[in-house]
């Protein structure tokens, strides 16, 4: 393609996208009309799902094609501007725009390590890898560790680990999905996801890497306005500031008083507060004479009557558990969960602050001695020093997570050249950090919404948004009067974080549209980041294992069938797996990053920057780095039968990358050295990558 065929190209791009924006936000200003004049809110949810991805489907079925290349890689012709929005869109998983802001309102500061985590991570993707892949060219990240390393053995382990560390990021997409959808259509959480699994299908299966891509361009525009107008809206609503990201720091102060308040016993709120904290450890106890009294029964062989009596006395319900252990587990879960209620408000500043071991003991036992406080704060110095670690550990694996998820390395492929593939990464940068410079303040906005209008109201005028969340999903909404003075106490209210940005429009009293258009935000966020990881999974098996591998002469019309085939298997699995709610969508999210990095950085970096890396090492760094980090998870999170004692150093699941990772750049490096360098035209491909010229090749001497 010429300069100014490319020229024009992009020149039209604008002019489609430009009238895409103004078609949308005329579109959300009918509905508002509409809205005022009586349209019912079902009706507002249907035609936001239908309308949203009846668009995507649009651009999907325009974006068909048969052409190998722009299956793969779009042609090779996304300018550095839409790649930017593209990748912005792909990366702003269900976890940014969904999960994001309610971490940050749950755990505080604590919840800054993934803004600069995955802020940072683009900073590895521009110096170490971005412009070396695109000059390596070719379709997928598999396809260099095949060129690179040499053999088949490479490029299967690359598929594997991108096929794990994919699969287990779209299944928190697809989660996400579900929850949305369910709420915009009142539909039942499991039937939501096979409905958003459609949408999902639909940008990909026909026109691959060219329909995402146009897909998520136009998705970037809509989730971006989604997230923006409600903080926006609650900014001046509280602050009398447009701009959120200035005055959240005057709201945080407020939230911070508000919380000495509910903490202050002395206080007519802090004293109901206490009230319902109370009521729950007396539920806490309840519970954990329950679970001691099975315990006893099983010792004594009574196990099954127990259970049959618990059935009976429950009233024989149909959810009621068919097992002794799973009757354990249950009452296991709800006396942690009112454990966990019945401590003290957590400041938002400083998650730790007021929850530590002197603080509960000079509340409980005002004259304790000095030894005792002492043993007090050397148990608080061991717990602050373990967060200090959770957090740097979890900064890390999200910044080489980052630099090595394969549906984001593969963006880069797509661009004309290396000088557009560095720009792009700018411009991905640049668009993410709208999103995440304004979680911050949308979470502290939402927190002061919270305190200050749901706190402290009767149960009988909570507002009706309460009850239709609690329907969708009661593990992330509920409001129950647990000591019964029929006053919502905050300690009362459960608000999960992957609720936070999708119940703002309601707690701020937007109208019913702007909801709407928040789920539709959310929608666009998970459909556009699983587009592109069911392609990457697909594109791994039906490129690298099926063409590179089993049938090299295979036609293109058989290359695309065994991809879309694929595209729809591995969708209905992760669908599946979705519906079993596995894990919250951030642990969801961090993990796949952790596998990542423990699976791809070391082969890659070593890869682009060490000539002496070689077949073995790379075999032995993916094996070892993945298999580490997987074994890791293993052990320590629950879903997966592992308990929390199993920790090393106190590390959290979601951060195995850390012992994952140094195990694969141990792998490369041993294995490199222990055997024969690389042949002599591998170590040219290495020269060739690292130099990458500024105008770039389209081929390279691996194609």
């Amino acid at each position: 393609m010429t300069a100014l065929t490319q020229t024009q190209f992009y020149s039209q791009l604008k002019r489609y996208y430009g009238f895409y924006t103004g078609g949308f936000i005329t579109f959300v200003i009918v509905l508002a009309i509409l809205e005022q004049m009586g349209l019912p809110a079902a009706w507002i949810g249907y035609i936001f799902l239908g309308a949203t991805i009846a668009l995507y489907a649009g651009i999907g079925i325009m974006s068909k094609t048969a052409d190998v290349s722009e299956y793969y890689v779009a042609g090779r012709r996304v300018p550095a501007l839409f790649n930017g929005m593209a990748t912005g869109a792909d990366w702003m998983s269900a976890a940014s725009f969904i999960g994001m802001a309610g971490t940050l309102y749950l755990s505080g500061y604590d919840g800054l390590a993934f803004v600069m985590g995955w802020t940072g991570g683009y900073v590895l993707v521009a110096l170490f890898l971005a412009p070396y892949l695109r000059k390596f060219g070719q379709f997928t990240i598999p396809d260099f560790l095949g060129a690179r390393y040499g053999g088949n053995v490479p490029r299967t382990l690359g598929v594997l680990a991108a096929i794990i560390c994919s699969f287990v990021y779209v299944v928190a997409q697809i989660y996400g999905v579900g929850l949305i959808t369910a709420r915009l259509t009142g539909l039942e959480f499991a039937i939501g996801v096979y409905v958003g699994l459609a949408g999902i299908l639909v940008c990909s299966f026909l026109g691959g890497m060219r329909a995402v891509t146009w897909t998520q361009v136009a998705q970037y525009i809509i989730l971006i306005i989604a997230y923006m107008i409600p903080v926006v809206w609650l900014s001046v609503n509280i602050a009398g500031n447009p701009v959120p990201q200035l005055a959240y720091g005057q709201v945080l102060q407020q939230v911070t008083a508000k919380e000495k308040e509910l903490n202050d016993p002395g206080t007519a709120l802090g004293a109901a507060e206490a009230s319902a904290r109370a009521a729950h450890k007396a539920k806490q106890a309840e519970f954990e004479a329950k679970i001691k009294a099975l315990d006893e029964a099983v010792a004594a062989g009574q196990g099954a009557d127990f259970l049959a009596a618990e059935r009976t006395a429950a009233g024989d319900p149909k959810d009621f558990p068919a097992t002794v252990d799973a009757l354990k587990d249950k009452w296991k879960k709800a006396a942690d969960g009112h454990k966990k209620a019945s401590g003290p408000v957590a400041a938002h500043a400083t998650a730790f602050a007021g929850k530590g071991a002197e603080a509960k003991l000079l509340r409980e036992k005002p004259d304790a001695s000095a030894e005792e406080i002492a043993k007090a704060r050397a148990e608080d110095r061991a717990e602050s020093n373990k967060k200090r670690l959770n957090f740097l550990a979890l900064v890390l694996c999200l910044m080489v997570g980052t630099a090595s998820l394969p549906h984001i390395l593969m963006r880069y492929y797509t661009t004309p050249s290396v000088r557009e593939a560095r720009k792009s990464v700018f411009w991905s940068l640049l668009f993410i950090f709208l999103l995440y410079f304004t979680a911050p303040a949308l979470a502290v906005l939402v927190k002061y919404e919270v305190y200050h209008s749901l706190v402290g109201t009767p149960f009988a005028d909570l507002p009706a948004w309460v009850a239709k969340w609690a329907a969708v999903d009661p593990t992330l909404m509920k409001a129950v009067d647990i000591n019964l003075d029929g006053i919502v106490q905050l300690a009362e209210l459960t608000l999960g974080g992957d609720l936070i940005v999708l119940v703002t429009p309601e707690i701020a009293g937007l109208p019913y549209v702007i909801s709407g258009m928040v789920a539709a935000g959310g929608l666009a966020a998970a459909l556009s980041t699983a587009d592109g990881l069911l392609l990457t999974i697909a594109n791994a098996l039906s490129h690298d294992v099926y063409y590179k591998m089993i049938d090299p002469k295979a036609s293109t019309v058989r290359r695309l069938a065994v991809s879309k085939g694929l595209l729809l298997v591995v969708a209905l699995v992760a669908a599946y797996t979705a519906s079993l709610k596995p894990g919250d969508i951030l642990f969801l999210v961090g993990a796949a990053f952790s596998l990542a990095a423990s699976a791809f950085f070391p082969a890659l970096v070593l890869g682009v920057f060490w000539k002496r890396a070689n077949y073995a090492g790379a075999v032995i760094g993916m094996t070892v780095g993945l298999g580490v980090c997987m074994y890791y998870m293993f052990i320590t999170y629950p879903f997966f039968g592992g308990s929390p004692d199993n920790e090393w150093f106190g590390i959290k699941p979601i951060s195995g990358g850390v012992f994952g990772m140094p195990a694969g750049f141990l792998g490369v490096i041993i294995g490199s050295l222990l055997s024969r360098a690389p042949a002599k035209e591998i170590q040219e491909l290495v020269d060739h990558v690292r130099y990458p010229s500024l105008e770039g090749d389209i081929e390279t001497k691996a194609a």
